[in-house]
């Protein structure tokens, strides 16, 4: 009950902190926000960092088939026959981030 009458209070401070701050300093954080997102140097290396990850998911997708592909249940086993019959290079992925 203690740590429940504690976490409460906790909850009223941020809350009463929180709309003193008010709208300006949200709309100053979204505005900030938005401009480091923009940025050609972020946007570079956010992208660079997803390729990265798709060819690093490329090939653990390929080991763990080579190496439990039989054990697999065939459902499994048939999806990943199909994400590794894909390319590199190939417009868009399963996850979404195909030609951010």
């Amino acid at each position: 009950m203690r740590y429940r009458l504690v976490f409460m209070a906790g909850l009223a401070v941020g809350y009463v902190l929180g709309t003193k701050a008010g709208r300006e300093r949200y709309e100053q954080l979204t505005k900030s926000a938005r401009r480091v997102a923009q940025n050609p140097a972020v946007r570079n290396t956010a992208e660079t960092a997803a390729q990265q990850g798709r060819r690093v998911a490329g090939r653990a997708c390929h080991v763990v088939s080579e190496k439990v592909g039989d054990r697999m249940p065939e459902p499994v086993a048939r999806r990943m026959r199909s994400l590794s019959g894909r390319g590199a290079g190939a417009g868009g992925d399963d996850w979404g981030t195909g030609n951010a």
